[in-house]
């Protein structure tokens, strides 16, 4: 099972991963707050602002504070610079 870093030491399972999407876009911004209400929303951004939504195949949506190229790139197996990602900002 190979897991991604989403950020400040959390993980997720790539193979569960269905998209990794920005949080601009008014129809995902409706996908948080159904999934919200639902009780099946993982905030992992500890506080910071959401830069990816990673959405899972059992129905969670999790936010993370890094990009969604830098979260695509670990999945892919390529590390933060190739991504475009700062490493600092983990």
């Amino acid at each position: 099972m190979k897991l991604i870093n989403i950020g400040f030491g959390n993980m997720v399972s790539a193979s569960r991963v269905i998209a990794i999407v920005s949080p601009e876009s008014a129809p995902i911004k409706r996908i948080i707050l159904e999934v919200r209400d639902r009780g099946q929303l993982i905030d992992a951004t500890y506080g910071r602002r959401t830069r990816a939504v990673v959405i899972m195949d059992s129905g969670h949506v999790i936010l993370s504070a890094i990009q969604p190229e830098t979260v695509a790139g670990r999945m892919g197996g390529r590390n933060e610079a190739d991504a475009g990602g700062d490493p600092d900002n983990d």
